[in-house]
């Protein structure tokens, strides 16, 4: 197998649009940047594009240690990572984290795009959040974090999975549709579902379990609207239902750090 690491994505923002990258940084909880930014409502409970679908369309991209947003409609804003204030005590699917609050320009910003009042917080280096806290100790270790993502801090695709899809579908959908952070070409379709770890370039990874999917695969991120034939899940359910819901792609733990490169050679290492 000659397998390399086809794309690199980081998401800013949890939910918002996809950034294409060359290459990243891994750090214990993810790749540099990865969903450090989340969106909270007035009860301080996490918003994804399950919930508000046109979150696909905020762009979020990093200058130096700002954020800057952009939306259909609206105004550029730039948003300076908070380095003091009350943390916001929220949990990412039960795991909980204590963000700082951005400031309240880009609250009204994120209320005034979305229609409903939103607040925009930030996970600083001291916001940490356990991995063992949503998995009960059955994945990785005490010490593995993660960021805002929902269970694990990487998640990784074949590219032959994806195409494995697209040829059962009436419209094709793109690889972003399931927000991927590396993509990999040159395997068999879910070669990695037989994966235990693997290393990238020179980095190592644990390949924990396979990632269960839901409604957040039918929305267009291009669109910020919903598949009205629930596209793609129901061509996956058909094919890839299992005891712990209908899987696509795998979830990593890193065992190591530095660079990754968009065309750095992936081994299976068991």
């Amino acid at each position: 197998m000659n397998a390399t690491l086809s794309a690199l994505h980081l998401f800013p923002l949890k939910s918002g649009a996809p950034l294409r990258v060359d290459s990243a940084t891994v750090e214990p909880r993810g790749l540099a940047g990865d969903r450090r930014w989340m969106v909270v409502d007035a009860n301080a409970a996490f918003v994804t594009a399950r919930q508000l679908a046109r979150l696909t369309l905020v762009e979020a991209r990093y200058d130096g240690d700002a954020l800057c947003l952009d939306a259909p409609g609206m105004p550029s804003l730039l948003v300076d990572a908070p380095r003091e204030g009350e943390r916001i005590a929220t949990a990412v699917w039960g795991a909980e984290v204590a963000p700082l609050p951005a400031d309240a320009a880009a609250h009204a910003w994120l209320s005034q795009f979305l229609g409903q009042p939103l607040r925009l917080v930030h996970m600083d280096d001291a916001c940490t959040r356990k991995l063992k806290a949503k998995y009960d100790g059955r994945y990785g270790t005490d010490d593995d974090l993660v960021s805002f993502a929902d269970g694990f801090p990487l998640l990784l695709i074949s590219q032959a999975a994806l195409d494995h899809l697209n040829a059962k579908l009436a419209r094709p959908v793109p690889m972003l549709r399931f927000r991927p952070n590396l993509v990999v070409a040159g395997t068999a379709p879910h070669a990695e579902d037989g994966w235990k770890r693997i290393r990238i370039g020179a980095i190592e990874f644990e390949v924990a379990k396979a990632c269960t999917r839901c409604v957040f695969t039918t929305v267009d991120f291009e669109r910020g609207e919903r598949d009205p034939a629930g596209e793609p899940l129901r061509t996956l359910t058909s094919y890839r239902r299992t005891p712990e819901g209908v899987t696509f792609g795998q979830n990593l733990i890193p065992r190591g750090a530095g660079q990754l490169r968009v065309g750095d050679a992936v081994e299976v290492l068991a």
